[in-house]
């Protein structure tokens, strides 16, 4: 029996045709050719251009169905054919590269924006080395899923270069944050918001009402001595995704600093964190917190003594304040809520505040904080010899840990 073959005019009409065809037509187009030379078609053509037998034989049915199905122009497949984005068939690279962007993670603290200075192909790597394998432009899209934007350079730094240790600094916080999550010890974010004036005046943002009904606002921005200025304080506990905000009417100093997280103790942090360890916090290198405070340092001492754990803090490199996460995890949300409306009272102040709420669980406690703070007040180097400070072993001027007095 003479074995079945295709003919030269076949293959050379094959050879020109399937190149200029997408994935559906080339089945279709196939299946017509091996309808065509009868019995034995499929296997003949199957063995000439490589395409499964399955796939002509469906390719046949379908040119013999009058009702089958016709897939719309420019497409290879039905819609939802193909293979499933890598975020739905391997949940997990979500989280690996939220790990791998954490500590180099940036936020404006307007807006809702994040993003990252690691490039696509070095976390494309990072991912790789996880045991992931996906191309540099799927990375940008898993950027998007976790919220990250392409963001172009804002002129805000100075003239100053960078420390050279900067990114060894976040990398450093990230381990030490995950440490203490690990072990059950609280994270916390501290900074002071912008001081804001009370008063009915300007506040950007647009908040809807009737048609040509603005809310009317002083044509000027003086502050009013009656109601003076506050301070918002934050302390944001990272990993639960709570804030706290302490409103100060006087200074911004390290007492003030210190009051608020004190308040946060006893507010919320004793009934949650009562048998930790220690309390982790990151902290800005200048301000009422910062790294070179003799005051800091030693009302930090006196939190210790007082609550009976050690604090380590965690201070950001110079000029990178839009790294800590107090800043697009909490400061940003409560911009965003007051938005338009004059903050015309202390009580409204506390009121929008404490009800600033985002839909990944954030919640906000406020409170008022009508202690006076006196500005400039020294330490003495007596006084600074008795705070039971252990520098760490990478930048002990950044990083640190002050544990209670035993007296």
């Amino acid at each position: 029996m003479r074995k079945l073959e295709i003919s030269a005019s076949m293959k050379k009409r094959i050879a020109n045709t399937l190149p200029k065809l997408n994935e559906y037509q080339r089945k279709r187009y196939l299946a017509a050719e091996a309808k065509a030379i009868g019995y034995g078609g499929i296997s003949l053509v199957s063995r000439e251009v490589g395409t499964s037998r399955q796939t002509l034989t469906e390719g046949v049915q379908e040119l013999d169905d009058p009702n089958a199905e016709i897939i719309v122009q420019g497409r290879s497949r039905k819609p939802g054919g193909g293979r499933k984005p890598i975020w739905e068939s391997h949940p997990s690279i979500l989280e690996a590269l939220k790990e791998l962007v954490s500590a180099h993670t940036k936020g404006d603290p307007m807006n809702l924006l994040t993003w990252t200075n690691k490039s696509l192909r070095t976390l494309q790597q990072e991912l790789k080395e996880k045991g992931y394998e996906v191309s540099h432009s799927v990375v940008g899209k898993l950027l998007k899923k976790l919220g990250y934007s392409l963001q172009a350079n804002k002129k805000t730094l100075t003239t100053t270069k960078s420390h050279p240790d900067r990114d060894k600094q976040f990398e450093h916080i990230n381990t030490e944050t995950k440490k203490a999550t690990e072990a059950g010890n609280p994270v916390l974010s501290i900074d002071a918001k912008k001081k804001e004036k009370v008063g009915n005046f300007k506040n950007d943002g647009k908040t809807y009402q009737e048609k040509e009904t603005p809310v009317e606002v002083l044509d000027h921005d003086f502050p009013i001595p009656a109601l003076g200025k506050v301070t918002p304080y934050g302390v944001y506990d990272i990993f639960r995704n709570q804030g706290f905000v302490n409103v100060g009417i006087s200074a911004d100093t390290a007492m003030f600093a210190v009051e608020s997280l004190r308040r946060w103790w006893y507010a919320e942090g004793n009934v949650t964190y009562g048998k930790a360890q220690e309390i982790v916090i990151t902290a800005d290198c200048g301000g009422s917190n910062g790294n070179r405070s003799r005051l800091w340092k030693r009302e930090i001492q006196e939190f210790a003594d007082e609550i009976g754990k050690p604090i380590k803090i965690l201070h950001y490199p110079p000029g990178t304040s839009k790294w800590n996460k107090i800043e697009h995890r909490l400061f940003s949300f409560i911009s965003i809520n007051w938005q338009g409306v004059p903050l015309i009272s202390t009580a409204i102040i506390l009121s929008l505040i404490g009800a600033t709420t985002t839909k990944t669980g954030l919640a906000v406690t406020c409170m008022l904080d009508e202690n006076t703070y006196e500005k400039g007040l020294k330490v003495s180097d007596e006084e600074l010899s008795t705070i039971n400070i252990t520098p760490h072993d990478f930048h002990g001027e950044w990083n640190y840990t002050i544990k209670p007095n035993t007296s």
